[in-house]
């Protein structure tokens, strides 16, 4: 019996030796530069020669700006403040040739020639300059300034005031009149003063004169409560376009900052709930011909008071057929100035309308409807206020855009005068950010293709047809253009290799230079994982993506973790370096000591086309969270885990679903960690969860069956909630709420750790080293024997 217990301890001995790591959390958690330094905002000089990025090979407090030149790409440099400031402004606009850009820098307008490589200040107004745009006879250049629209003749150097766009109302501005005291002390002044009352009588008769010799001044256009935004003229100069807001008056919370410097509790603004009143974006043409003004009509777009579906669910309820509250965007004027495009949508987010828009009249004729019963979105579809990827083809005809039509999201060509509508792009994968070349005779754009969990770029023809794949190397390949187009500058990474600088010509031969090479001794000298992308099937027949951590046989202790990525709307089954980084290098420690951990693409996950994206309409914690439970049935069924050693973890949307999982899934998660998590989806912000949810007080159901909080009573393992207690995404109240329903519900397998000094993202090592330390420490306690 005695050599028995000895042969049991030496095998319990070498097993928990066996259980170690060369990483621990105090070494993951702290500051990131220990990982070594990695490059970021990758630009180019204006003439191809230099490429530009964020940098700190010397450790200071934080990065500065480097350069590496195409003509010795072995040498980077850190730029000089005079250099940088020097180096040209990404925005501005270039004349067809590429021989001039217009540009604003510091609130002056700037013209630079490329030809001569000389910069010349063109106009300073004291106040900011903004929206320069050469104009179709690229004599003139157009802008806003103070609310209104301006032109800047090149040859002459005249100026010309196209609006009068004031706020407030004429009344208002009438009656700034002098209070009587004021107005007799300036009656005194000019009765007793000559020579004061001649200066006034001399500056009423220049005013005279230049109002008899100038070119009439617009009449005056009142926008009362409302801003006016986003001036711009049409490129033959016959139109002016405009946006008025209509702030909402919705009440905003407050979050208490208890570790405010001052020492005071100090309230920092935040955001309102869901449900609650939205600004709203209205689009206005000022006729500079006719000298008027007019809205652009949406109550006749097809569709406009369609009720969504889910109003089936409330029988009891009358739902009016109304016109449904809009956004417009843009308008997008063809490269003549004679026609103009605008993107509507609906409120609700159901309904997206590229329409022509009629400049004569403000009228609008819908070339393309995109209904979605859930919400429209997707790669280079925009959101409320965002046009996404739209423009104009140079025969004035035919625009392009991005629809989720098929399912995923591609690339449409559409005649405004026939309709007819011609896909680019086609197939089971996304397309992001497409460009055209520019001589506007080739696009080229970010693709899936390859695979869900790779980015690579290519070029195509401008009316579609082969694309030619330009980049090579496995993974995320984020591709910035030089401007003569020759050159490609690649941030790229791989699962287990994070971002660093490549260089290559435009070709879909040449093989790529590496340039920097930013990774730190003590980083390199851990072996991490390429984690395994796996597919699992879920119960509705779905082959949902995940990555794969595996321990080796000798340290397998059994139990599982799994990992749910925050954001939603979000990608980590991939081949490149994970934003979420710090739960990588966790995830290599969990594995290490014997864990087997599996991070989910579960459904509302991007990168997996529109039917993936809305998997969670009306029910988030549905399939969502079913996919994590099959995730564990796949863990059991082939790779032996033991289905009572099954923990949950992560945060945000993470910490969501770990709730969700320990209330509903008491039989399949024995532990979680929830952090930073949204217990009740009525209080969390309008943009996001309206899309998914609807509105609160139109369909509770939804709200109801996906918040947490309503399903406490359901815990049975051991929960751990971690917040920041100056979270303005997701309020420190939402834990709060939750931690006062578990205490009425008699739970005791509960704890809470709060971080006052923290926001939504954690920003001190000590931090998410606390944090961590205490997720370790529950997966260690509750799941091993």
């Amino acid at each position: 019996m005695k050599n028995v217990l000895c042969l049991l301890a030496f095998i319990s001995l070498n097993f928990c030796f066996a259980q170690t790591s060369d990483l621990s959390v105090e070494k993951i958690m702290q500051d990131p530069a220990w990982m070594g330094t990695f490059p970021s905002n990758i630009s180019w000089g204006a003439h191809s020669e230099n490429i530009y990025f964020e940098y700190n090979p010397e450790k200071n407090p934080s990065d500065s700006l480097y350069r590496i030149s195409i003509n010795n790409p072995k040498q980077v440099v850190k730029v000089g403040w005079l250099e940088e400031d020097q180096i040209l402004p990404r925005q501005g606009d270039l004349n067809k040739k590429g021989t001039k850009k217009v540009y604003v820098r510091d609130g002056i307008l700037y013209l630079y020639d490329f030809r001569n490589r000389k910069e010349g200040q063109l106009l300073e107004l004291g106040g900011p300059i903004s929206n320069p745009e050469f104009m179709a006879d690229e004599q003139k250049i157009s802008f806003a300034f103070d609310n209104n629209a301006f032109i800047y003749n090149l040859d002459t150097g005249m100026l010309d005031k196209l609006t009068n766009i004031r706020t407030g109302t004429e009344k208002e501005e009438k009656d700034e009149k002098l209070s009587e005291q004021d107005q007799w002390l300036q009656d005194e002044n000019l009765d007793l003063l000559a020579e004061v009352r001649k200066r006034n009588e001399d500056k009423k008769a220049r005013e005279d004169y230049r109002k008899r010799t100038s070119a009439p001044t617009p009449f005056t256009f009142y926008t009362g409560k409302k801003r006016p935004m986003n001036l711009q003229v049409s490129p033959d100069g016959n139109y002016v376009s405009f946006q008025l807001l209509t702030s909402a008056e919705a009440k905003d919370t407050d979050v208490p900052n208890y570790t405010d410097l001052s020492g005071y509790t100090v309230d920092l603004p935040a955001r309102s709930k869901v449900g609650s009143e939205q600004s709203k974006l209205e689009t206005v043409i000022y006729n500079l011909q006719k000298d008027t003004v007019y809205m652009v009509q949406t109550d006749k777009l097809p569709g406009i008071k369609d009720l969504p579906d889910y109003v089936s669910d409330y029988p009891d309820r009358k739902w009016e057929e109304e016109i449904r509250e809009v956004n417009t965007n843009g308008p997008y004027f063809s490269e003549d100035g004679k026609k103009a495009i605008l993107i509507v949508r609906s409120g609700d987010n159901k309904d997206r309308w590229i329409s022509l828009l009629d400049l004569q009249t403000g009228s609008l004729k819908s070339l393309d409807r995109q209904r979605d019963e859930a919400w429209i979105a997707g790669p280079g579809i925009g959101y409320s206020w965002s046009g996404g990827t739209i423009g104009w083809l140079d025969d004035n005809e035919t625009i392009y855009f991005q629809s989720e039509e098929t399912g995923y999201s591609h690339l449409y060509l559409l005649n405004v005068k026939s309709g007819r509508k011609t896909a680019l792009t086609q197939g089971e994968y996304e397309v992001f950010d497409p460009f055209l070349s520019r001589d506007r005779k080739t696009w080229y754009l970010t693709t899936s293709e390859v695979h869900p969990g790779e980015r690579h770029f290519y070029r195509m023809p401008v009316r579609g047809g082969k694309m030619e794949k330009l980049t090579n190397l496995k993974g995320n390949n984020e591709v910035e253009l030089s401007p003569n187009e020759k050159y490609m500058a690649i941030r790229h990474s791989y699962s287990n290799q994070p971002w660093e600088l490549y260089f290559k010509k435009t070709s879909s031969g040449e093989k790529a230079q590496q340039l920097t090479s930013g990774r730190s001794t003590e980083f390199q000298n851990y072996d991490w994982r390429d984690p395994e992308l796996v597919k699992f099937e879920a119960q509705d027949g779905a082959m949902v993506p995940a990555r794969l951590y595996q321990p080796s046989e000798e340290v397998k202790n059994g139990a599982a973790v799994i990992f749910v990525h925050g954001a939603g709307y979000l990608q980590n089954a991939h081949k490149w370096w994970s934003s979420y980084f710090r739960e990588y290098m966790f995830h290599n420690l969990l594995t290490d000591l014997g864990y087997t951990v599996l991070d989910i693409d579960y459904r509302g996950s991007a990168g997996y086309g529109r039917d993936w994206r809305t998997g969670i309409y009306r029910h988030m914690g549905g399939k969502d969270l079913s996919d994590q439970v099959d995730g564990v049935k796949y863990l059991i069924a082939e790779h032996g885990i033991d289905p009572e050693k099954v923990g949950i973890y992560g945060g945000s949307y993470g910490g969501f679903i770990t709730l969700m999982a320990l209330f509903n899934e008491a039989d399949t998660f024995k532990s979680g960690a929830a952090l930073r998590s949204v217990t009740d989806w009525a209080h969390y912000n309008h943009g996001y969860t309206s899309n998914i949810l609807n509105e609160p007080v139109n369909d509770p159901i939804a709200y109801k069956r996906s918040s947490p909080i309503y399903f406490a009573e359901g815990l049975e393992g051991n929960l751990l909630i971690a917040h920041g207690m100056i979270d303005v995404n997701v309020h420190f109240q939402d834990v709060v709420r939750l931690a006062q329903r578990l205490i009425e519900l008699e739970k005791d397998n509960w704890e809470m750790a709060v971080y006052p000094v923290e926001d939504h993202g954690f920003m001190e090592p000590s931090s998410w080293t606390d944090e961590y330390k205490r997720i370790l420490k529950l997966f260690n306690e509750t799941l091993i024997d």
